[in-house]
């Protein structure tokens, strides 16, 4: 086997779950050709990915929304995906998605190997699978390695990657100089949302904005570093009321910015505090420190990885009740959401102030 499909339709944090498996691919594999099919929303996390060959950017999800603009053009762009991936001649799909129609539509085109997840039953049209209830107790890249495994391929590295363009570099570096932020400044970046993953479902995961603005207050006084406030579309609203409760001045980017200068941003900035959710991921996998805040999801299963000294993950374990998010499903919450409400402001701020003090180190 030498030309791999790899399948993940989520968001920025499962995608790059997945970059150690491309890596795996790519230098155990002599002469290996890696392609990926993805959503729309996230593809250009891959546009300059030296390990990456090629891209279909068309998940289930995309394809509802073009059903429910025209049933015709619906039909056509699923004709072309099945097309597409069939020209490629894949000997072996990697199946993420936990989705039989994904299963179905590789075999439609005419992949043989086909290797991933069973779960509930939903690894119908997989040729190579493995029993699944659900993630728990380790983390998520451990569960993709071990589809990867299951091959005989042993991977030599398990670090997340992500890869941006200079033209997007110099672009996000300009962005921040128009806003006042200089290439030598301190640059500490705020994510108050959760971004578009959890969709209606997003303010489970969401610290308090009061918190958040008086955190960055706190931060620019004790430290002068300069914050920058990120975001997707979904989440511009909250950060204009982060910063009208803030008395200092933040630059305020969220939903101004691509995914490419999304990226760069994060990697410019010396720290990012955030919630759970892709940004911390991306953090990550660029080498910027981190202070990330779970609230219903385990930070064992979803949060930084590998664990680091240099990435802290602020929880209240006090709440019995969590981690709710389990076997892909939110229970209702009983208890006005007390494993994320409780985290009090000292709680991230003394983790910020200690990231931000080993900066050198």
């Amino acid at each position: 086997m030498k030309n791999f499909l790899i399948i993940n339709p989520f968001g920025i944090g499962d995608v790059l779950f997945t970059t150690p498996v491309i890596s795996a691919l790519k230098e155990n594999v002599a002469g290996s050709r890696v392609s990926y099919w993805c959503n729309e929303r996230v593809r250009d996390l891959f546009k300059d990915d030296p390990y990456i060959d090629k891209v279909f950017a068309l998940s289930r999800g995309d394809l509802k929304k073009i059903y429910l603009r025209s049933i015709l053009e619906g039909i056509g762009r699923l004709a072309w995906l099945v097309s597409a991936l069939k020209k490629e001649r894949f000997d072996a799909a990697f199946d993420f998605s936990l989705d039989h129609r994904y299963g179905l539509i590789c075999l439609l085109a005419g992949i043989k190997r086909r290797i991933g997840y069973n779960y509930k039953g939903r690894g119908l049209f997989l040729t190579e699978k493995i029993n699944l209830q659900g993630y728990a107790q380790r983390h998520i890249v451990e569960y993709y390695m071990d589809v990867l495994k299951s091959s005989g391929i042993i991977p030599r590295t398990k670090t997340l990657r992500v890869c941006v363009s200079a033209q997007a570099k110099q672009k996000a570096r300009q962005m921040l100089e128009g806003n006042g932020i200089r290439e030598n400044d301190l640059v500490v970046a705020i994510a108050p949302g959760a971004g578009a993953s959890w969709g209606k479902d997003a303010g489970r995961k969401h610290w308090s904005i009061v918190r958040s603005a008086q955190l960055a207050d706190r931060i620019i006084m004790e430290s002068g570093a300069k914050v920058v406030i990120l975001g997707d579309g979904s989440d511009v609203d909250l950060s204009a009321l982060m910063r009208r409760f803030m008395r200092n001045k933040a630059v305020d980017l969220a939903g101004k910015t691509n995914l490419q200068e999304f990226v760069s941003i994060i990697g410019i900035a010396r720290l990012l505090v955030t919630n759970d959710g892709g940004p911390v991921h991306v953090a990550v996998a660029q080498g910027t420190r981190t202070v990330s805040i779970f609230g219903p999801v385990d930070e064992r299963v979803y949060g930084p990885y590998p664990q680091s000294e240099k990435h802290l993950v602020i929880t209240n374990d006090s709440a019995a009740c969590r981690p709710c998010y389990k076997n892909f499903r939110l229970k209702p919450c009983l208890r006005e959401r007390e494993c994320i409400n409780a985290i009090r402001l000292e709680h991230v701020y003394d983790a910020a102030m200690k990231n931000l003090a080993t900066l050198d180190h």
